[in-house]
């Protein structure tokens, strides 16, 4: 076994949902824990969030400030690195007039790290894409979805943000024929990422279920979702860093199968009955969903979503790398259970 406490790991974007439970998994495991912040006065809540995971004691995590859309410190924050998690992707309140306000960053702050951390001699870089950049262009709901598919950058519909992750990661594997030297690059493309949260700012999939919890959603569309636990991301991205047969692979997270939005609505009038009380039942037809999108926004986002093929296989990260994840309804279930102990449901 080697020896992982003269092992230092950069994780990239701390404060995320990902990035904090990489962090955690990684301290758990003896590693060096370096992270990037925008800004330094997030550290605090980062460490909120490790010691409300079971952290106690902090010698062995650092921090440096650096933002992907610049190059001011990025050398300094993979110096004597190891591995890198790249995690963080650029941060978008709102979605952007133009699309390339979110494919530059993404593309630049990609090739920002992958170079930062061939400069500094890094042994591996673990990167995270998603779904979106695997699974959009395939159209036959009969064919498993694997790793050999790619999302065409093209495909009509395809929403900004996925556009610009299937960039990313294409750049980044051209980087790494091109320039990558003697560093190894592992991909990991997560469904939508569900499971326990460390803090009270929860992750953008959480707001479906916040709203279906405070009755806030009054029908439900009739979504499929391809889901994966966040602790199962962060335990695919650590098995990826160090497994030798992971160098040059991507892997597809996912738990396996699908859940639809209904049938979310029903798992959790059924586990969790006491917050559970304002979940609606009706379903909302697709041509309703299309009709509304028209002159609202909540209904705009979900429309490219509507009749997306997600069937998926994980086989490869469990023949590979052992992997072996939670299941759709351990994940959402922890969601949930999460909104309800930071106390973040409208008192109804």
């Amino acid at each position: 076994m080697e020896n992982k406490t003269n092992k230092l790991v950069l994780v990239t974007g701390g404060t995320g949902f990902v990035g904090v439970h990489c962090i955690l998994q990684l301290l758990q495991e003896g590693y060096n824990v370096r992270t990037t912040l925008r800004s330094l006065s997030k550290k605090e809540k980062v460490i909120e969030m490790l010691k409300f995971g079971g952290i106690k004691s902090f010698e062995n995590l650092s921090f440096v400030e650096t933002d992907l859309s610049a190059d001011a410190n990025w050398d300094k924050a993979v110096e004597h690195c190891d591995f890198v998690l790249h995690v963080a992707s650029p941060i978008f309140l709102r979605i952007p007039k133009d699309e390339n306000e979110m494919i530059r960053p993404a593309v630049e702050g990609t090739l920002r790290v992958l170079k930062a951390a061939r400069n500094a001699g890094v042994k591996r870089v673990v990167m995270t894409s998603n779904f979106g950049a695997v699974g959009y262009s395939h159209k036959d709901p009969t064919t498993l979805i694997t790793e050999e598919s790619w999302t065409d950058p093209d495909e009509k519909g395809l929403s900004a943000y996925n556009k610009s992750k299937v960039l990313a990661e294409r750049a980044a594997w051209d980087f790494m024929k091109k320039e990558g030297g003697n560093m190894e690059l592992a991909v990991v493309n997560p469904m939508g990422i569900f499971g326990p949260s460390l803090g009270p700012d929860l992750s953008s999939g959480f707001e479906i279920l916040k709203k279906m919890l405070d009755g806030s959603m009054k029908s439900i569309p009739n979504l499929t979702l391809g889901i994966v636990d966040v602790r199962d991301v962060a335990d695919l991205h650590l098995r990826a860093m160090v497994n030798p047969n992971a160098n040059g692979q991507r892997f597809l997270a996912l738990s396996g199968g699908t859940l639809s939005l209904p049938q979310i609505a029903q798992l959790l009038k059924n586990k969790m009955p006491d917050a559970a009380k304002n979940v609606s039942t009706k379903t909302l037809p697709d041509w309703l969903v299309r009709f509304a999108a028209l002159f609202n926004a909540q209904a705009k986002a979900i429309v490219p979503m509507l009749g997306i093929n997600r069937n998926s296989s994980n086989a490869k990260a469990k023949t590979m790398l052992g992997w072996a994840p939670h299941t759709n309804e351990e994940a959402v279930l922890a969601s949930a259970e999460s909104i309800v102990r930071f106390g973040l449901l409208k008192k109804s």
